[in-house]
């Protein structure tokens, strides 16, 4: 929610310069061009009202998941098993940010005034109905998803700006540790720290499916045929690995 706040304080803040730049064009009588906007000032125009509409999905895409708000407060958009959110999954929960339902809320009232009631109500109904769905399933939810996360398959998790040998993927193994899983050694640090922190939630979280998921992915991955536990066989790669790594 505070991330929230700062990105549209962002946007507040950019609507106040765009706004000033907008009215000199307007006192300036060159914004109309006889009896309507000339082709320069319609662009003058896309540009005041395009970045607040693109703001969080232009971001989110070159951020890696985050948004100035989201780095503040040191959170970031990623999928479901952990790994980097595809662009895809981010238009998706662009798609159903709040800011498009604000429009909708301005359209309704604009609908109101005018006389259309029904119209007006209906409108309101679905912007109220969103918001309420929203913050009920985020409070609600295992993963705290709101609708667009729940569609794109994505959760906001905390970044560790600190970190100290516990946030590490190191383990004490003892010398006489047997690996299972040689082929281990395949993947990256980044994978193996990947590993290590969809174990680590997943335990927390006592959610099963996204430690199946994991070791499934892992399995066809690296060609590996084992009727372990999850939990288990993610562990067991971990151990692998920190022993491995130093022979």
């Amino acid at each position: 929610m505070l991330a929230l706040i700062l990105d549209w304080l962002v946007l507040i803040f950019y609507f106040k310069i765009a706004g000033e730049i907008f009215k000199s064009f307007i006192e300036s009588g060159s914004i109309w061009d006889g009896d309507h906007l000339s082709d320069v000032n319609w662009v003058a125009l896309i540009l005041f009202y395009m970045p607040p509409l693109v703001y969080h999905a232009l971001l989110e895409i070159t951020m890696n998941g985050q948004t100035i708000g989201k780095k503040i407060m040191g959170i970031q958009v990623i999928n479901e098993t952990g790994g980097k959110a595809s662009i895809s999954q981010l238009l998706i929960r662009w798609l159903l940010r709040e800011i498009w339902f604000l429009i909708i809320l301005i359209i309704g009232l604009s609908y109101e005034s005018s006389g259309n009631k029904i119209e007006s109500a209906l409108l309101l109904l679905i912007v109220v109905g969103y918001f309420v769905t929203d913050l009920v399933l985020v409070v609600s939810s295992k993963k705290g998803q709101r609708i667009g996360d729940l569609l794109a398959k994505t959760i906001l998790i905390r970044v560790n700006t600190k970190s100290d040998i516990e946030d590490t993927v190191f383990q004490e193994v003892a010398d006489s540790y047997v690996p299972s899983y040689p082929q281990i050694m395949r993947l990256s640090d980044r994978d193996i720290n990947a590993i290590k922190g969809i174990l680590e939630t997943a335990r927390k979280k006592g959610d099963y499916a996204m430690a199946e998921n994991a070791a499934l992915k892992i399995k066809s991955h690296l060609a590996i045929i084992s009727p372990m536990d999850p939990f288990d066989f993610l562990d067991v790669l971990l151990k692998d690995y920190n022993y491995l790594s130093v022979k």
